[in-house]
């Protein structure tokens, strides 16, 4: 569906100076059709050129960009315009127009592209029923709550029956509730029109909520690529390590940790990670029936990802030293992710 070839985006500022700043760099990248794809990364990573090189709101310096069997990167003018109604975009901050209801905000791009009233507006009622804006079509943005104003968004950027959907930090300006509510929008259109939708955020949450595959940008570059819960399990690089302790391990963990070395100067502080079928299994049971053990649970939480289940738990355990290591053993006999975070 999407791919990119060596694709390179080189900023020229300063003429006379020939100042340069390479936004991104050398990347390569396949996007599976149907697919919900994240593109995460600091401010500055380059995220956001490299979505804007899918629907050629920027051209690549060097490299090519296919989408949907149309090289992006090479065709201009009216060939341009008739790929985007195939690539659609939402953002931050909506971008809807102040001074139309929603009907008419949703109606906008069939107007341009010439649909006949009467399908103009069978086709924007589908769509205020898709995003659950019933009886809010006469509304103004104004009337309108920040999550109802981004399915506004949603809504006008499926008029076209576009094949690629692009999010541009989508939920960034929303608050939780709403972030999840957007989400779960998102996966349910992604399921019942199979559309590819294409995300870019620099919250770990979204990527961890609804995509099937994540690439880690940092400096211009891809430094990590793989399945969600991949990642989750075995991040590699430093950049994708901080992102997951975003969501795995809280700043009140660590201090949770810290106060409890201090007050148990004995036994061990392990973290234990577990994946998919192992999140379900009964461990800390097995550990104290089958172990002359003391374990006390400091943490822990279950994520649900697009690949299956995440979770990490922190605990205490006490006892010989014996002991410990032959049920640590024990652990890691189960598919279970081990670190032990006691005292040097």
């Amino acid at each position: 569906m999407i791919t990119l070839s060596k694709i390179s985006k080189i900023f020229r500022s300063g003429a006379a100076r020939g100042e340069e700043i390479t936004a991104v760099k050398d990347v390569n990248l396949e996007i599976n059709q149907g697919e919900i794809f994240g593109i995460i990364g600091y401010s500055g990573a380059g995220k956001s050129t490299l979505i804007r090189m899918l629907n050629g709101l920027e051209t690549p310096t060097e490299g090519t960009v296919m989408v949907a069997g149309k090289e992006i990167s090479k065709i201009k003018g009216p060939s341009l315009r008739k790929a985007r109604q195939e690539i659609s975009m939402i953002f931050q901050h909506f971008n809807i127009l102040w001074s139309r209801t929603v009907h008419e905000n949703i109606a906008f791009p069939l107007e341009i592209a010439g649909v006949p009233k009467k399908e103009r507006d069978a086709r924007v009622k589908e769509l205020i029923s898709l995003v659950g804006l019933e009886g809010r079509s006469n509304a103004y943005p104004s009337q309108l709550s920040g999550g109802q104003k981004q399915r506004v968004g949603i809504a006008r950027a499926l008029a076209n029956n576009p094949k690629v959907l692009l999010c541009d930090e989508a939920t960034s300006a929303l608050d939780p509730q709403t972030t999840d509510s957007i989400l779960e929008l998102l996966v349910d259109i992604n399921k019942r029109l199979g559309l590819t939708i294409v995300l870019i955020t620099h919250e770990m949450h979204v990527i961890r909520k609804i995509c099937h595959r994540v690439a880690v940008m940092e400096n211009g570059r891809i430094v990590e690529l793989g399945p969600v819960l991949d990642v989750f399990r075995n991040p590699k690089a430093p950049i994708t390590k901080r992102f997951v302790q975003q969501v795995t391990e809280p700043e009140e963990t660590k201090e949770t940790i810290e106060h409890l070395l201090h007050q148990y100067p004995e036994g061990k502080v392990v973290q234990l990670t577990f994946v998919g079928d192992s999140a379900e299994n009964p461990l800390i049971t097995k550990l104290v029936r089958n172990y002359n053990l003391e374990v006390n649970i400091v943490q822990g939480k279950i994520s649900k990802t697009q690949n299956g289940s995440y979770g990490t738990l922190f605990v205490h355990i006490n006892g010989s030293e014996e002991e410990i290591v032959r049920a640590i053993e024990f652990i890691k006999q189960q598919e279970v992710g081990v670190e032990v975070m006691s005292h040097d």
